[in-house]
C-alpha cells in the first residue's frame, strides 16, 4: 500500500511496520510519532517551521532485534532518502578516522538518485519516442523530397519516394514496438565521458575536494563516442537512458533533492556504543581520545549544520537521526552529555522469543520462507513448510542463539540455508520440474538437531 505524506498517521504507519517486522511495538511508535511530526511540521505556520526540530532517537538493542530494519521501512514507507553508516568506522584509521561530513554527502548523493528515478519515469513515454525515431533513423534513414524543399507538406507527399519511405518506416515502427526486431544487430553511437584517475601529492585531500577536483576535469575532457553493435533489444535500453537523461533538468533535480534531504532524510548511526567509552573520571588515552572526538564530530552534524556537497550546501537542522546500538559494554550514558541531548528520545528493543522466531518465519511479507518459495518457484518447483517445521526451525534457532552467541533473527538464515542447501544444490538436475517439497518437522528434526547437540559444530556451522 502506497501512503501519501499527508495520510501517514502514527497508527497507519506502524500498521505497515507489522507486514515487514515482528514485535518492537515501542520503537515502531517512536518511529511512527517522529514521521508524523514531520508532516506537522510542515504543516506548521512559516516562522515555526525553523524552529521545530526532529526528535532524534536512540535505539538500545542487541543485534539482528530489528533496528535497522525498522529504520529502512520507515524511509521506504516515506520515500525518504536514507542512509546507514557505522560510527565505528570513523575510529578505524587512527584518530583521524572518516570524514563524518561524508554520511550527509552520501544521503545528498541518494536524494538526487531518488528525483533522477522518478523525473526519467515521468519523461519515460516521451524518452522511448525519440528511442524509436533514433533506431528507425539507422535502419531506414529518411528520405528528403525530390525537389530539396522540406517546408512544403504538399511537395513532399507528392513525392512518391518519400512516401514509400514513410509507409516502410510506419511498419518497421510496429515490428520494433512488437519486440519482432528485437535480435536483429544496428551500429549504435555510444558517448563516454573519460573520468580520470588522479592522484594528489602534497597532503590529504578530503572526500568532497577530490570529487570535485575529478569532476571539474571531467567535464573538461571531450566525450568520445563510441561506435557499437548491439541487438535492437539492448540498443532500445542504452538509448533510453541517454535521452531520458536529456530531457532532465539537472539543476531542478538537484534543488528537489536538495530540499528532500533537508526534510525528510533518514540517517541512521549504527554502532553508536563503539564510540561511547566508559567514565573512569581519569581523562583517559588511547583509543577513548579517538571516541570522544567522533562523538564531538558528530555533534555539530546532528545538531544542525550547514555542509558543503557537490550539489549545494545542504542544512542538517531537520533530518531525522536514528542511532542504535547494543550498549554491553557501554551505556548510553557513557556517551558525551551533549550528543545524550540530541538524542531525546530513547528506545529499548526486546530479544527476541522462541513465539517471535516462528511468527518471523511466518508472518511477514519479506520472511525468509517466502523467498524460498519464490526462488524455487522459479525452477517450477513448489516448496511448502509445515507448521509444525516452521515450530522446531524457531526452537533450534532460538537454542542455538542461547547456547552458542545471540545473532537475533539472522540466526535464521544460518539454520534455514542448513536446511535447504541440499535441495538448492539438487535443483534443477536431480529434482526437475513440477517438483514437490515439503518440509517437515521430522526432515528438520533430522537435519539440524545432530548439529545443535554438538556444540563445538555448532559454533562453526550455525
Amino acid at each position: 500500500m502506497t501512503l501519501s505524506l499527508k495520510d501517514l498517521t502514527p497508527r497507519q504507519i506502524v500498521a505497515e511496520l507489522d507486514q515487514y517486522i515482528i514485535g518492537q511495538g515501542d520503537a515502531k511508535r517512536n518511529v511512527a510519532i517522529a514521521l508524523r511530526n514531520r508532516w506537522r511540521r510542515m504543516n506548521s505556520t512559516a516562522d515555526m517551521q525553523r524552529e521545530i526540530t526532529p526528535n532524534n532517537i536512540l535505539m538500545i538493542g542487541a543485534t539482528g532485534v530489528g533496528k535497522t530494519e525498522i529504520a529502512r521501512r520507515l524511509a521506504k514507507i516515506a520515500d525518504a532518502p536514507f542512509v546507514k553508516v557505522e560510527a565505528s568506522k570513523f575510529t578505524e584509521v587512527g584518530y583521524v578516522g572518516r570524514d563524518v561530513e561524508s554520511m550527509v554527502r552520501d544521503l545528498v548523493e541518494q536524494a538526487v538518485n531518488m528525483v533522477r528515478a522518478a523525473r526519467k519515469e515521468a519523461v519515460r513515454g516521451q524518452a522511448q519516442q525519440m528511442v524509436e525515431d533514433t533506431i528507425l533513423d539507422i535502419l531506414i534513414p529518411p528520405v528528403k523530397p525530390a525537389n530539396g524543399h522540406l517546408g512544403f507538406e504538399n511537395e513532399k507527399k507528392l513525392d512518391p519516394d518519400a512516401e514509400l519511405n514513410e509507409r516502410t518506416r510506419e511498419r518497421f515502427r510496429e515490428k520494433i514496438r512488437s519486440g519482432e526486431m528485437d535480435d536483429r544487430k544496428i551500429d549504435i553511437d555510444v558517448q563516454q565521458s573519460q573520468t580520470p584517475n588522479i592522484g594528489v601529492m602534497g597532503g590529504a585531500v578530503d572526500d568532497l575536494s577530490m570529487m570535485n577536483i575529478q569532476e571539474m576535469i571531467g567535464n573538461m575532457m571531450p566525450k568520445r563516442g563510441k561506435k557499437r553493435k548491439v541487438s535492437i533489444a539492448e540498443a532500445r535500453k542504452i538509448l533510453l537512458e541517454d535521452e531520458a537523461a536529456k530531457l532532465i533538468d539537472m539543476d531542478e533535480v538537484k534543488e528537489e533533492a536538495i530540499r528532500k534531504a533537508e526534510d525528510a532524510g533518514i540517517i541512521f548511526i549504527d554502532e553508536i556504543d563503539k564510540v561511547a567509552s566508559a567514565r573512569s573520571g581519569n581523562g583517559g588515552g588511547g583509543p577513548d581520545v579517538s571516541r570522544e572526538g567522533v562523538q564531538r564530530d558528530l555533534l555539530p552534524i546532528v545538531e544542525g549544520s550547514a555542509v558543503n556537497t557537490k550539489y549545494g550546501v545542504i542544512h542538517t537542522d531537520h533530518i531525522l537521526f536514528v542511532a542504535a546500538g547494543a550498549f554491553h559494554v557501554a551505556k548510553p550514558s557513557d556517551l558525551i552529555p551533549e550528543l545524550q541531548g540530541r538524542f531525546p528520545i530513547r528506545v529499548e528493543l526486546q530479544s527476541l522469543s522462541e513465539d517471535d522466531f516462528y511468527h518471523i518465519l511466518k508472518e511477514p511479507r519479506n520472511a525468509l520462507t517466502k523467498q524460498y518459495v519464490a526462488m524455487l518457484a522459479a525452477e517450477s518447483v513448489e516448496l511448502t513448510f509445515q507448521d509444525e517445521a516452521l515450530r522446531e526451525l524457531a526452537r533450534i534457532a532460538f537454542e542455538v542463539n542461547s547456547e552458542v552467541e545471540n545473532i537475533g533473527a539472522r540466526r535464521l538464515q544460518t539454520v534455514l540455508s542448513h536446511l535447504l542447501n541440499d535441495f538448492m544444490f539438487d535443483i534443477p538436475d536431480v529434482i526437475g520440474a513440477n517438483a514437490k517439497v515439503v518440509v517437515t518437522r521430522e526432515m528438520v528434526s533430522e537435519k539440524l538437531n545432530g548439529l545443535v547437540k554438538n556444540r563445538d559444530l555448532s559454533q562453526y556451522i550455525l
